[in-house]
C-alpha cells in the first residue's frame, strides 16, 4: 500500500526533490499555521468555557457537554458540511485566476448559511424536550434547555464566520484571522474568570463570555474584508449572489452530507454514553477525553483545510502532479505530528484530567479509556487530511456513501453491540466506533490512490465555469 501511494502521489518530472519539498513545505504552512492557530483558539474558547462550567458542578459540565456536543455539533456540522462546498468553488476559482467570482460565492455563502441557521434555532429552544426523548437524565435535560438558548446567537456567529473564513482560506489570507481568534480566546479567559469568579455570576457569566469570544473574530473579518484587505477578490455587494444560486446551494447540499455524518459521528458517542448506567462519570469522562482529542484534531483539522485549499488551487491551475505531491507532503507532515503529540499524551495522561473535574470518579474513567484516546490521536494525523483532499477536488458526493456505510452501518451497530449487549460500556461504545472511523480511512486512502487527478481538472473547470462568470468584469 505504501509504495502505491508513492508511485501515484510523487511527481515524476525531474525537478529537484528538495526544491519541490521546500516550495511545497512553504505553500502548506502559508495556509496550515494560521488555520491551526484559529482552529486552537476557537476550540479553546469552548474548552475554557467547559473548564469554569465543570468547576460550577458535575450537571453542569454534562448539560453543556451535551448542548454543545450534540446539539451545536449537530446544527455546526450541516453549516460546516455546506460551506465546503462553497470553499470547493473559492478555491477552484482562485486556482484558475477567477478572482471576481470569489466575492459572488461569499456572499452567496452570506445568504444560505444563515438562512440554515434560523432553520436550524428549534433544535436549540426545545433541547429539553429533544434530549429527554433521546433518554437523557431528566436533570441535565432540563439544565441543557436553560445553557441551549445561550447558544442560539453563537449558531448565526458561526455561520457567517464559516462564509468569511473560506473567502479568506481559499486565498491564503487568513493571518488576520488567526490574530483575531487568538485576540478572542485571550479575552474569553479574562472574562469567564471575571464573570464566573470574581463576580460569581455562574452560568451566566460564562455564556455571556462565551458569547463574546465568537463575535469578536467574526466581526474583525467582516471588517477586514470589506474595507480594503482582498481588492481583487471582494468588489462590493451585486444582486448577483442571488443568480445561480441554486447551483451553488446543490453543491452545498452534496458536501453538507458528507462532513455532517462525520460531526454527527461523535454526536452519536455522547448520546450513547449518556444512557449509561453511570450517566453523569460517564459523559464527564467522555467529554474530557473528547476535549483531549479535540485539541489535537485542531492540528489535524487544519491540516485538512489545507489539503482542501491546496488541492482545489492545483485542480483550478490544472496542475495534477502538483496537487498529488501536496496531498503526500501534507499526510507525512500531519501524520508526524500526531506521532509527536501521542508520545506526549501516554506520558501526561494522568494528570490531564484533573484540569476538566475535581472528581476522582471521572479522572478514574479518564484513564481506563486512554488506550482508546491514544490510538484516535494516531487516526486522526490521516482522516481529516483525506476528508479535506475529497473537499478539495469536489468529491463530497463519493465520500457521503462512504462515511454513511464506515459510519453508521459499521461503527454504530457495533458500537451498541460492544456497549451495552456485552456490557462494555463506554470503553465498548468507543471501540466500535474507532473500528468505523479505520474503515473509513482505509477507504479514502485506497479512493486517494486510485483517483485520476487529470480528470478531476476537467471536472473542476466544468464545475466553474458557469453562466455566472459571463456576467462579472475582470
Amino acid at each position: 500500500m505504501e509504495a502505491t501511494m508513492k508511485e501515484q502521489l510523487l511527481p515524476n518530472n525531474g525537478e529537484d526533490l528538495k526544491k519541490k519539498i521546500w516550495n511545497e513545505s512553504k505553500k502548506m504552512w502559508i495556509v496550515a499555521g494560521p488555520a491551526i492557530l484559529i482552529r486552537f483558539s476557537t476550540f479553546g474558547v469552548n474548552v475554557v468555557s467547559q473548564a469554569f462550567v465543570g468547576h460550577i458542578g458535575a450537571t453542569e459540565l454534562a448539560a453543556y457537554t451535551l448542548v454543545y456536543s450534540v446539539l451545536l455539533r449537530f446544527s455546526n456540522g450541516i453549516l460546516v458540511g455546506m460551506n465546503s462546498g462553497f470553499g470547493t468553488l473559492h478555491g477552484q476559482a482562485f486556482g484558475a485566476k477567477q478572482y471576481q467570482n470569489l466575492g459572488v460565492y461569499l456572499q452567496q455563502g452570506w445568504i444560505v448559511l444563515p438562512t440554515v441557521s434560523t432553520i436550524l434555532c428549534p433544535l436549540l429552544v426545545f433541547a429539553a424536550p429533544i434530549l429527554k426523548a433521546l433518554g437523557q437524565d431528566q436533570l441535565i435535560a432540563e439544565t441543557a434547555g436553560i445553557i441551549a438558548l445561550w447558544f442560539i446567537p453563537l449558531t448565526f456567529s458561526f455561520a457567517v464566520l464559516c462564509a468569511s473564513n473560506m473567502f479568506l482560506q481559499s486565498q491564503s489570507k487568513i493571518i488576520v484571522l488567526s490574530c483575531l481568534s487568538t485576540f478572542s480566546l485571550l479575552v474569553h479567559v479574562f472574562l469567564s474568570w471575571l464573570l464566573t469568579v470574581r463576580f460569581e455570576f455562574g452560568m451566566t457569566g460564562a455564556m455571556v463570555s462565551t458569547t463574546l469570544a465568537y463575535w469578536i473574530p467574526n466581526v474583525g473579518q467582516i471588517i477586514y474584508i470589506v474595507c480594503g484587505g482582498c481588492r481583487e477578490t471582494w468588489r462590493g455587494f451585486t444582486a448577483l449572489a442571488f443568480k445561480d444560486l441554486g447551483h451553488t446551494v446543490k453543491i452545498g447540499v452534496t458536501s453538507c452530507l458528507m462532513f455532517s455524518l462525520e460531526f454527527w459521528y461523535n454526536a452519536v458517542l455522547i448520546l450513547l454514553s449518556g444512557n449509561m448506567v453511570n450517566a453523569e462519570v460517564s459523559v464527564d469522562a467522555l467529554s474530557i477525553c473528547l476535549n483531549m482529542s479535540g485539541w489535537a484534531q485542531m492540528i489535524s483539522t487544519g491540516f485538512m483545510a489545507t489539503a482542501s485549499v491546496r488541492v482545489a488551487n492545483e485542480l483550478g491551475r490544472g496542475n495534477a502532479g502538483a496537487a498529488k505531491f501536496s496531498i503526500l507532503m501534507i499526510l507525512v507532515t500531519s501524520f508526524s505530528i500526531a506521532l509527536v503529540v501521542f508520545v506526549v499524551f501516554i506520558v501526561l495522561r494522568g494528570e490531564l484530567a484533573y484540569a476538566f473535574t475535581t472528581s476522582k470518579e471521572v479522572a478514574g474513567e479518564v484513564a481506563r479509556l486512554s488506550p482508546l484516546l491514544g490510538y484516535s490521536l494516531l487516526l486522526n494525523g490521516v482522516q481529516p487530511i483525506l476528508s479535506g483532499v475529497a473537499a478539495g477536488a469536489g468529491r463530497q458526493a463519493t465520500v457521503t456513501y462512504v462515511n454513511l456505510a464506515s459510519y453508521y452501518l459499521i461503527g454504530i451497530p457495533l458500537a451498541v453491540i460492544l456497549g451495552f449487549s456485552l456490557n462494555l460500556q463506554v470503553q465498548g461504545v468507543w471501540i466500535g466506533m474507532i473500528i468505523g472511523s479505520t474503515v473509513q480511512t482505509v477507504i479514502l486512502v485506497v479512493m486517494t490512490c486510485m483517483t485520476d487527478w487529470d480528470e478531476q481538472i476537467c471536472l473542476a473547470h466544468k464545475r466553474i465555469n458557469r453562466p455566472l462568470i459571463s456576467e462579472l468584469k475582470p
